[in-house]
């Protein structure tokens, strides 16, 4: 038949995408289930330092990590260098609140 038009052929999914797919399934899942385990514990540090209070709040498998790792982002905000980070971060906190308290 001369008036025949043959369909346009199907597209196949190639190996590499699916390898892909699944490489990429496989590390978001391990990124979810890593994080998962570092909210055992919140706190919410309120560090002073020079003159200045800043509040901020973080999670960790311990917590003792949830209040040194709030301790330190609140101080990323109040010291510059590293001398006054290591100041600040060896003050004690105006105020601590863990594993919702605050």
């Amino acid at each position: 038949m001369a008036g025949r038009i043959d369909p346009p052929p199907k597209r196949r999914i190639g190996k590499s995408l699916i390898i892909g797919g699944l490489f990429a399934a496989a590390v978001l899942a391990l990124m979810l289930y890593a994080s998962a385990g570092l909210r055992l514990h919140s706190c919410e540090v309120c560090q002073s330092f020079n003159g200045e209070t800043v509040c901020r709040k973080a999670d960790g498998k311990t917590i003792k990590e949830a209040q040194r790792t709030a301790t330190e982002t609140a101080c990323a905000v109040l010291a510059s260098g590293m001398a006054e980070s290591i100041n600040c971060s060896n003050a004690t906190p105006k105020s601590v609140k863990c594993d919702g308290s605050y």
